[in-house]
């Protein structure tokens, strides 16, 4: 019982059409190599886009910031006075950047007549002047990306009681 086990040569290999396959994997490889190479690109240009947007956000929080500043440093130097014309600051620098100015405009309400106290209160001891307050802050005014914010802000300057308010006695103001 001497068994011979059989050999594998090339002939049992061999298969039909086999010069067609040939190549095959290299076009599939190429393929591929095409995906990820569209992939990575189309990641950097998203990257790019994304670092662009952050900076454009920074700058608006900038002039967000510049806009703030004015409305500030505009309460704390303000003239406050009811009579007199606007109060026009231009393309201030804002203290500690060289990047950041604002522009505000001090304006009295109500033609800069006093208002008489709000009922509830000491209704014949004070009246009020009313202001608005615009700021417009910039951040690189004069480049391509710049950025610019415009905020407003109403503020009451109380005062002592003035004796008429265009009408004999104060309640009238509220008819």
């Amino acid at each position: 019982m001497n068994q011979r086990m059989p050999v594998a040569t090339k002939a049992h290999f061999k298969t039909e059409g086999g010069g067609r396959q040939r190549g095959a994997a290299l076009v599939v490889a190429l393929l591929l190599l095409l995906v990820i190479t569209l992939l990575a690109v189309a990641g950097m240009n998203s990257a790019a886009v994304e670092f662009v947007m952050a900076g454009n956000e920074q700058h608006r929080q900038n002039a967000f910031q510049a806009a703030e500043t004015g409305i500030e440093q505009t309460i704390v130097t303000g003239g406050f006075i009811p009579t007199a014309p606007d109060e026009v600051h231009n393309n201030v620098a804002v203290p500690n950047s060289t990047t950041d100015t604002y522009s505000t405009t001090l304006k009295s309400d109500l033609l800069g007549l006093a208002q008489p106290a709000p009922w509830g209160s000491s209704l014949n001891t004070f009246s009020s002047y009313y202001f608005t307050i615009t700021s417009q802050g910039s951040f690189l005014g004069t480049s391509v990306r710049s950025a610019q914010s415009t905020h407003s802000q109403g503020i009451a300057v109380p005062a002592p009681v003035v004796a008429s308010y265009g009408c004999p006695t104060p309640p009238c103001a509220f008819n």
